[in-house]
């Protein structure tokens, strides 16, 4: 079982960066893909950002491509996503997930286990 705790979120102006962090407790991180999902106050969750469990490969959702990197350091049990010129319309709670099935897709329901979430506001 693997376990997940985000940090890293908080305040900050439009244009601004964050590093969020997810940091992973459990002997499987490393052979797991993982995911940033977000979800804005009255709206659905949605698919930021996949990386494989080698981080060989990464999707990014339209949204945050060109502005978002993820990234993973296995021999640390994190997965990191950087977060540049952030707008008002980022402002969500972020959850990591992971998943055994080396599924790197956008569907929520096939990721196995999740964070707590961390806040991140973008003011205008």
């Amino acid at each position: 079982q693997v376990q997940l705790v985000e940090s890293g979120g908080g305040l900050v102006q439009a244009g601004g960066s964050l590093r969020l962090s997810c940091a992973a407790s459990g002997r499987t991180f490393s052979s797991n893909n993982m995911a940033w999902f977000r979800r804005a106050p009255g709206k659905e969750r949605d698919f930021v950002a996949s990386i494989s469990y080698g981080g060989g490969s990464t999707y990014y959702a339209d949204s945050v491509k060109g502005r978002f990197t993820i990234s993973r350091d296995n021999a640390k049990k994190t997965m990191y996503l950087q977060m540049n010129s952030l707008k008002p319309e980022d402002t969500a709670v972020y959850y990591c997930a992971g998943n055994a099935e080396y599924y790197s897709g956008r569907n929520g329901d096939r990721y196995d286990y999740w964070g707590q979430g961390t806040q991140v506001t973008v003011s205008s």
